[in-house]
């Protein structure tokens, strides 16, 4: 008979799988509990889900969310972080705590993103893309600089009038 703790915890991985927009694998072994605190800190400001869990309970949650070969993503000491917003965030939030706490023992061993499959070489080739955030305000700008020369058009045909009727008026006093 199934533990009824197992259970639970492969039902609420299973939900994280369906809900995730991406899903990072990593192998932290080596990593002491302050540091591993440290990240969970990182990712919890950033809503971003990270479980510590057993290969064989996220091998049967990924089969029920429909991720049949994650064999290939799952190697050492796994935990595994979920993203619901922003697909490029974690691969982010990782690469730059790697880098700031001068890491070895954290690696990411691959990903889901986008419901396809990427092993730990593309996930380099993730964490370069932009964020949501980055593409919104780049969209914005691209939108705004027509709107911005209207106005300075605008601006400058209203100040050459102006300035031809004090001139006008300047020649009419004397």
């Amino acid at each position: 008979m199934p533990n009824p703790k197992k259970v639970k915890f492969v039902e609420e991985l299973n939900d994280k799988f369906e809900k995730a927009k991406a899903i990072y694998f990593t192998d932290y072994k080596g990593m002491d509990v302050e540091t591993t605190n440290n990240l969970r800190s990182e990712f919890f400001q950033n809503e971003i889900d990270y479980k510590v869990a057993k290969k064989t309970l996220t091998r049967r949650a990924a089969k029920q969310a429909g991720y049949e070969d994650i064999d290939e993503l799952i190697d050492g000491q796994m935990a595994i972080a979920f993203t619901y917003d922003d697909p490029v965030v974690p691969a982010k939030l990782i690469t730059k705590f790697v880098e700031d706490n001068e890491l070895e023992s954290l690696k990411i061993t691959g990903c889901i993103f986008e419901d396809e499959y990427f092993g730990p070489d593309k996930v380099d080739q993730i964490k370069d893309l932009p964020t949501r955030d980055q593409l919104i305000s780049k969209f914005v700008a691209t939108l705004n600089a027509p709107m911005a020369k209207l106005v300075q058009t605008l601006n400058a045909s209203m100040s050459n009038m102006v300035n031809v009727l004090n001139a006008l008026k300047d020649k009419k006093e004397e």
